[in-house]
């Protein structure tokens, strides 16, 4: 089979169930390995980076929603799987350490190399001999001149100018070739902190606005407040399980026997069958919650960026004064 073909099998079987393809899956248990344990407790990343430049393709364990009720319904009756949870905080914390590893490697690539800091080291050595030949050229142009030898202050004061005229000729040089430096160039690139895609400091603000509301930007966003969870859970011995339902979550048992929807008014909607008000309310406070979480990170990010911006810019202003 392709590799098209077998995407294109796993999509259906993740939309319609193994069953539809007689696949070996349908007869799986929940805890067979075959079964994405990121999908029971969680977030698959997988699923969180589809249609993005990172995209890791259909994730090759199953995503069956049957799977993940059956885990939840075992949770209900109190069972608990801590090596799901384990490997699932492995795989999280596993994502973060290479796009770390990748924001670090961006960064360096941006440093000066080995040889512009050599040139800067000889031409701010150059200047400093330049301004040491001026400072003694101008006093001897003051001593020759309270001697009475004007001619020869005259003469000395030229070399004086013309000292003066090469220290400029090479502070611009410098001024230039700072910023043409590292591998940014023109460019003038930044790191995103978060997912590791590379910003211009020449960014509008409304591209800033669509990569820190991208996806892939969003996505790594997700995976970091997982890892805060993860570490908040263990400050907690009374933190439920991961991948709970909402009902373990709020501490009610949802009733099953009511055979019409109830409305729900205030929170937009009919009630889904086995669904109380408190479960509604919770999924509404949750989302509202990562929704205000996501818009503050991203806006740190975006603000650290412009930071950036606004002192790169006054560091040329700085140097054009200087020069």
């Amino acid at each position: 089979m392709g590799r098209k073909a077998e995407v294109q099998r796993m999509l259906l079987e993740r939309l319609m169930g193994p069953e539809a393809f007689g696949s070996a899956t349908a007869t799986l248990h929940f805890t067979d390995p075959k079964v994405c344990r990121n999908f029971l407790c969680g977030t698959c990343p997988h699923d969180l980076f589809s249609n993005t430049k990172v995209d890791l393709g259909v994730c090759p364990k199953s995503h069956t929603p049957k799977y993940k009720d059956e885990y939840q319904a075992a949770l209900l009756k109190g069972e608990r799987f801590p090596q799901f949870e384990k490997e699932h905080e492995q795989n999280i914390f596993s994502f973060i350490s290479d796009i770390d590893r990748k924001i670090n490697a961006n960064k360096r690539r941006l440093e000066q190399t080995p040889e512009e800091i050599a040139r800067f080291a000889n031409m701010n050595r150059e200047i400093s001999e330049i301004e040491a030949a001026l400072a003694a050229a101008m006093a001897e142009v003051e001593s020759l001149g309270e001697q009475g030898m004007i001619d020869e202050s005259l003469a000395e004061l030229q070399k004086a100018e013309a000292l003066k005229e090469e220290k400029a000729a090479k502070e611009r040089e410098l001024h230039q070739l700072q910023e043409n430096s590292g591998a940014s160039g023109h460019q003038k690139l930044r790191v995103c902190d978060i997912c590791g895609a590379y910003l211009s400091i020449l960014d509008s603000d409304r591209r800033l606005a669509d990569h820190f509301g991208g996806k892939m930007h969003l996505g790594y966003l997700r995976l970091r407040e997982m890892i805060r969870e993860f570490e908040d859970r263990r400050r907690d011995p009374n933190a439920p399980p991961m991948g709970a339902p909402a009902k373990m979550l709020n501490g009610t048992k949802a009733s099953a026997s009511s055979t019409t929807a109830p409305m729900d008014l205030s929170n937009g909607g009919p009630l889904e069958e086995g669904e109380t008000r408190p479960d509604r309310q919770h999924d509404i406070d949750q989302e509202r919650y990562k929704r205000d979480e996501q818009r503050r990170e991203s806006r740190l990010s975006r603000d650290d960026h412009l930071d950036g911006r606004r002192d790169d810019e006054g560091r040329k202003r700085g140097i054009a004064s200087v020069s």
